[in-house]
């Protein structure tokens, strides 16, 4: 359904350490790097996440957040350790989410910009 989503952040350095890290852990990676923005994908693909610096950047309000693909339950893992390593806060512990579905297993953080992340295996 979506091409690519494009996030608005304040400080594009720490930005890039931040997502390299966490979609490193899910297997995604950084396909190109511009003046002032950064692209993410799978290797080989199209870019579907695009960050780019933008003065007074702010995440959306409530009720947004981007969720993230794992390709397994250890990769959920590894995303949440990388964003608390890397200046992100926990919202959420990885594990089953029974209400959401039987096999939903996701992690939820917030990045330093205050955007709402999550990273699921189902």
């Amino acid at each position: 359904m979506l091409g690519h989503v494009s996030l608005g952040v304040r400080d594009l350095t720490k930005a890039a350490l931040f997502y390299d890290a966490v979609l490193t852990a899910l297997g995604y990676v950084r396909l190109w790097t511009g003046e002032g923005g950064l692209g993410y994908g799978s290797a080989g693909g199209g870019e579907k996440l695009n960050i780019f610096e933008r003065a007074g950047a702010s995440p959306p309000g409530a009720g947004f957040h981007l969720a993230f693909e794992a390709p397994d339950r250890a990769a959920v893992d590894r995303f949440h350790a990388a964003a608390l390593a890397h200046g992100g806060t926990d919202a959420g512990a990885p594990g089953l989410r029974p209400h959401y579905g039987a096999h939903y297993y996701a992690t939820f953080v917030v990045d330093p910009e205050g955007h709402k992340l999550e990273a699921v295996h189902q």
